[in-house]
């Protein structure tokens, strides 16, 4: 069974910084893509960023490109979301998630293992 467990959030002022971290047990951690989804009060959970399978590609929703740097090591099984910048619309619950393909999607319909999600509240 695949577990997805993610890390790091927490509380910050606006213009601070938080490091993600999700990790994933129960199989083989390069045979997925690993994508970062995030769900505000009120609000359908969008896409913010995404990493291929060998990390040498990425994607980043509009709104985060040039503050939020997806990255993985494969040899450690983990995958990390630097968050820079922080505005305090980027307050949501944070959710890591895995896709065993080839290609990098970003809708969430197209992931196969979620976390359950870490809470990221940037105050203004």
């Amino acid at each position: 069974q695949v577990q997805v467990v993610e890390s790091g959030g927490g509380l910050v002022q606006a213009g601070g910084s938080l490091r993600l971290s999700c990790t994933i047990s129960g199989r083989t951690f390069s045979w997925y893509v690993m994508g970062w989804f995030r769900q505000a009060p009120g609000k359908e959970r969008e896409f913010v960023a995404a990493i291929s399978r060998s990390g040498d590609n990425t994607y980043y929703q509009d709104s985060v490109k040039g503050r939020f740097t997806i990255s993985r090591d494969n040899a450690e099984n983990t995958a990390h979301l630097e968050m820079n910048s922080l505005k305090p619309e980027d307050t949501a619950v944070y959710y890591c998630a895995a896709e065993h393909n080839t290609m990098i999607h970003t809708t969430a319909p197209e992931y196969d293992y979620w976390g359950q999600g870490t809470q990221v509240t940037v105050s203004s």
